[in-house]
């Protein structure tokens, strides 16, 4: 492993000498610039901006640009010799719980790799974390920048994941959607059951295919073979008019492919069975009710005035959803 950063984890009185590498590679497949023309490869050369000359990278330095356009330069000596302990150093400072963590938050992950003589109190701190379910706090310098890092227990190695700090992160709420939505219970509860249908996901069990693809293009481009375009892929025929009609599709489909021993929560007819009963038993304005308006409206019911007699109600209608539930099965 090549080492990202080389240093010593703080951990009270405990020195633990590391080297920081990273968790992941890309299987990206890298594209060249090319000149269309005639498929020369295309260059970038880097040049000063006052003689117009092409400068080799040992000529190229570091420089801050003020607001009047002035470059101050900052060479690396100056850099290394800033009184900065976490250039050198992970000090922990504290522990939390990695679920008081936003994951918004979490920014790369890296493997810390103990150095010589640190195997001993590497796993003493290995040990520790994992026992007492709780991750590091610490900082370090890295590309330029000082990092919040978490160190925590994976497997047999500690992995120390930066963070953005605090500061950093922006608010999600204008994301959010506008407006009051409302929702009724048995549409939650369909949600609910098309979740457990669908199934826990095997990470391991997704591939990626655009890779594959592009793989594949440039294995026929290079072999001379013809290349036949793939069909574009129909957009969705409109929007979904009855959410509770595409739920209850979408958990039929779901329990088709994964055949009659998955295990899900079957949804309830009771808002069907409370359509029937209020036109029998309520006056005639609450039959002309919409069926939204009476799925919207049950649920504040359920802990406001009038409890009682809701639940009188149900009491009549059990019979009915029951009768229901023998059809839906027959």
């Amino acid at each position: 492993m090549k080492p990202l950063w080389s240093g010593t984890v703080s951990f009270g009185l405990v020195s633990i000498p590391v080297r920081l590498g990273s968790t992941v590679s890309s299987h990206k497949i890298p594209f060249r610039q090319m000149h269309k023309a005639d498929h020369g490869p295309v260059r970038y050369r880097k040049k000063c901006e006052l003689d117009d000359t092409v400068l080799n990278p040992d000529e190229i330095g570091r420089a801050y640009e003020t607001a009047d356009g002035t470059l101050v330069e900052i060479t690396d000596d100056e850099l290394a010799a800033m009184p900065l302990p976490t250039a050198k150093t992970i000090e922990i400072s504290g522990f939390l719980d990695m679920a008081d963590v936003p994951i918004a938050q979490y920014n790369s992950p890296y493997v810390l790799q103990p150095g010589p003589g640190g195997d001993k109190p590497y796993v003493l701190m290995r040990q520790a974390l994992a026992r007492s379910g709780k991750a590091a706090v610490g900082k370090v310098a890295l590309h330029n920048k000082e990092h919040l890092v978490l160190i925590y227990a994976y497997e047999d190695v500690l992995i120390a994941h930066t963070l953005h700090w605090p500061d950093e992160m922006k608010s999600p709420a204008e994301a959010a959607p506008t407006g009051k939505v409302e929702l009724a219970d048995n549409e939650i509860k369909a949600a609910i059951a098309l979740i457990d249908a669908l199934g826990e996901a095997d990470l391991d069990a997704y591939e990626d295919r655009y890779t594959t693809a592009v793989a594949d293009l440039v294995r026929a481009k290079v072999d001379g073979a013809e290349i036949t375009p793939a069909g574009t892929p129909a957009p969705a025929a409109g929007k979904v008019v009855d959410l509770m009609q595409a739920l209850e599709a979408s958990l039929a489909q779901a329990k088709e492919n994964r055949g009659e021993d998955a295990t899900v929560h079957d949804i309830a007819p009771a808002k069907k069975t409370a359509k029937k009963a209020p036109a029998k038993k309520t006056a005639a304005s609450h039959a002309s009710t919409s069926d939204t308006h009476s799925r919207t409206r049950s649920t504040p019911k359920a802990g406001g005035e009038g409890k009682k007699s809701t639940a009188k109600k149900a009491a009549k209608r059990a019979p009915a959803k029951k009768a229901v539930a023998r059809k839906r099965s027959a």
